[in-house]
């Protein structure tokens, strides 16, 4: 599929999906979503992928909704806007609960939806000089309404709160403060940080235990303890059986080194 609001490349098991609207500060409309929801649907259904990489050119990771994309949808109906919603609302749990990992590279503003979008990563590396983050939407009489079930469950509802209703813009240092970001690097290691992170889950972990340990994490929140455990119990047990499990036990017993 061709692109325009976005670039995907795929190498040495890597898949990366690069957020390609400089000009635009990498804003979302309809079509980046749409182009978004592909490049992930492609990178999960493609055996040579093990992990997504998702970045972005220029100065902004996402500065959140189009502008004129706003203009646009303040004219929808309500159904017109319902599923415009849904269609935001399912790439955001596509990516939250692909069986790869996910790495988002933050290097510059992440905003509204662009916060979002890092949010649902697994891993979320951020350039300290350059970095930003914040649910800037009560400015503009919006709210963070999606994302914000996906941030309670990644910082708590307490800072959750702080983030969404104070509307500040923050720092990838206070961002990992928080816990929305995982690693806080130079930005001009950024890029070569996330490329060894992916390097590293690709060579040293198995895409299988990777890929169950994000059904488990997606599916336990909505079960309560006693089903969560017999989920978890259930997995563990299926778990044993697979062959990455049963290759990765063997080496360990031998002290061979086994490359995934």
């Amino acid at each position: 599929m061709d692109y325009s609001r976005i670039k995907y490349s795929v190498a040495n098991r890597i898949g990366t999906i690069t957020l390609s609207r400089p000009e635009k500060h990498n804003a979302l409309d309809d079509v980046m979503v749409s182009e978004l929801t592909s490049a992930f649907t492609g990178a999960t259904r493609d055996a040579g992928v093990k992990v997504v990489l998702l970045t972005a050119e220029g100065e902004s990771f996402c500065s959140g909704a189009d502008l004129e994309y706003l203009q646009r949808i303040s004219k929808y109906d309500f159904n017109q806007n319902l599923e415009d919603s849904t269609t935001l609302m399912k790439l955001f749990l596509q990516i939250h609960t692909c069986r790869k990992p996910v790495i988002a590279l933050v290097g510059g503003p992440a905003l509204a939806g662009g916060c979002g979008l890092a949010t649902v990563c697994d891993f979320v590396l951020a350039s300290r000089e350059t970095a930003r983050f914040g649910y800037t939407e009560v400015r503009i009489g919006f709210i963070p309404a999606i994302v914000l079930v996906f941030l309670m469950r990644r910082i708590g509802e307490g800072r959750a709160r702080e983030l969404v209703l104070g509307g500040q813009v923050i720092g990838a240092e206070d961002a990992f403060n928080l816990g929305l970001v995982s690693r806080v690097v130079p930005a001009m290691e950024l890029e070569r940080s996330g490329m060894e992170l992916a390097r590293d889950l690709v060579s040293k972990n198995s895409g299988s235990s990777m890929g169950l340990i994000k059904e488990l994490m997606a599916r336990v929140p909505g079960m309560s303890t006693n089903e969560a455990l017999d989920y978890a119990a259930n997995l563990n047990a299926l778990t044993r059986m697979t062959d990455d499990c049963k290759k990765g036990i063997d080496a360990f017993l031998k002290k061979e080194k086994h490359t995934w």
